[in-house]
């Protein structure tokens, strides 16, 4: 955050925090915990007021406090469901600060890649053809189902992820797959001390406007790419750009913040903090830092060279799709 962002002051008394996990794997809860000893430093000044990850609360109790009751809620997970867009809404009433925290609800995350299949082929590959399971009379869970109780009703599966800023305004995203243990502390620390910005779904924390090449420490030489390689495949140079070497490495696309923790462990870039700069669209971003190094002179050479990219959109937008000018299958 800035100096000269603008700062909404906190209300007197405890800080009151919540979370919510909606359609992702739960590693946002976690990386909450990884502030560690600062944990201490937090419960000082702050209640915990809605976390059904770790605490019992209902969701009557989200709807019995008054509105604006939470001074911020770090809201995790992409929106795939009716159930999920209900409590999006309702975290938004009862939220003065509403954070869309990681990567898929600011991006739709790894959920968004689903967004490649229709819910049809999504069913029949959970309920019908998968291998391990048996289910001979091809039943499929019904939103609503008669019962001599009354009716029992599910959540309606929506055609499409979409991510937090798609069904109720935020007021700021923290990326990551889950965002980092230090960045987290920083934004909560930021948070307790009332230097909250103003609502703009653009103002992003825990990261800044450059990219993960930028803070990688490897060594880029320009060489130019005349292979690419799978990483279980063959062990890479140490201290040298791992693009270069063929690596699909996401870090020419990618908003830095990490403090290019993949890099430092072998390990490319996968994209999680979204795309980097001004870019828009990550993957069209990252075509355009791999079409100017690949080692081509005519089309045919060079589609050779990157037909040898397996999942091409699942790899440039393992995690922004649903941001991407893509969204879905069509």
């Amino acid at each position: 955050m800035t100096a000269t962002m603008e700062t909404r002051p906190r209300q007197p008394g405890k800080l009151r925090i919540g979370m919510y996990w909606a359609s992702s794997c739960g590693g946002c809860d976690i990386s909450v915990l990884e502030i560690a000893e600062h944990l201490l430093e937090l419960i000082e000044v702050a209640d915990i007021v809605f976390w059904p990850c770790v605490t019992d609360f209902k969701y009557a109790t989200l709807a019995g406090y008054p509105d604006g009751y939470i001074d911020v809620c770090l809201s995790s997970g992409a929106i795939r469901s009716s159930e999920q867009e209900e409590i999006a809404r309702l975290l938004r009433l009862k939220s003065r600060t509403l954070v869309a925290y990681g990567a898929c609800a600011m991006d739709g995350g790894i959920p968004a890649l689903a967004n490649l299949k229709s819910s049809a082929e999504i069913y029949d590959a959970v309920f019908h053809s998968n291998p391990t399971l048996q289910n001979p009379n091809k039943t499929t869970p019904q939103p609503a189902w008669p019962t001599p109780q009354g009716e029992l009703t599910l959540p309606r599966f929506y055609p499409q992820v979409l991510r937090l800023a798609d069904i109720v305004p935020i007021d700021y995203q923290m990326p990551g797959c889950p965002p980092v243990g230090d960045q987290v502390w920083k934004v909560l620390q930021a948070v307790a001390a009332g230097e909250v910005p103003a609502r703009n779904d653009e103002v992003r924390v825990g990261c800044d406007g450059k990219s993960v090449c930028d803070e990688c420490h490897r060594e880029k030489r320009k060489t130019r790419i005349s292979e690419f390689r799978r990483p279980h495949l063959s062990v890479p140079e140490p201290n040298l750009c791992l693009l270069e070497q063929g690596y699909v490495c996401m870090g020419a696309a990618t908003r830095s913040g990490c403090g290019a923790l993949c890099t430092k462990a072998e390990l490319a870039c996968r994209g999680c903090y979204g795309a980097s700069g001004a870019a828009r669209d990550q993957g069209t971003a990252m075509l355009s830092a791999i079409g100017s190094l690949i080692d081509a002179t005519t089309e045919e050479q060079a589609r050779e060279i990157v037909d040898q990219i397996a999942d091409p959109t699942g790899t440039f937008y393992r995690f922004s799709l649903a941001s991407s000018a893509l969204k879905a299958h069509r």
